[in-house]
């Protein structure tokens, strides 16, 4: 029996296939919330087949995952996800420093 994680998002594509993703980090960009998924099995967190979905809040207060259709909203979340990389590489660099 598969065990089931928290952090795994199972979305439906527009030919009915499920995929599985796993939810990398929630970014806040210009007041809203967007959701950074990889799929499963990738072993590189840093690949371009990172997916960026907005996240809104439906009629029964849950969230729902949207596709961005716009393209400088797009360009925006996805700056703010390679500085937070890029941060991130900075901050294990320094890490690795102090070990030495």
């Amino acid at each position: 029996m598969a065990e089931e994680r928290e952090d795994t998002i199972v979305l439906t594509d527009e030919d009915g296939e499920e995929h599985e993703f796993e939810l990398m980090d929630v970014l806040e960009v210009d007041g809203r919330r967007y959701a950074v998924l990889i799929p499963c099995g990738e072993e590189d967190e840093d690949s371009e087949e990172a997916v960026i979905l907005r996240m809104e809040t439906d009629s029964d207060g849950k969230d729902v995952l949207i596709q961005v259709e716009d393209d400088e909203e797009w360009d925006r979340v996805a700056d703010a996800w390679d500085e937070l990389l890029d941060e991130e590489g900075e901050d294990l660099l320094d890490e690795e420093e102090g070990d030495i």
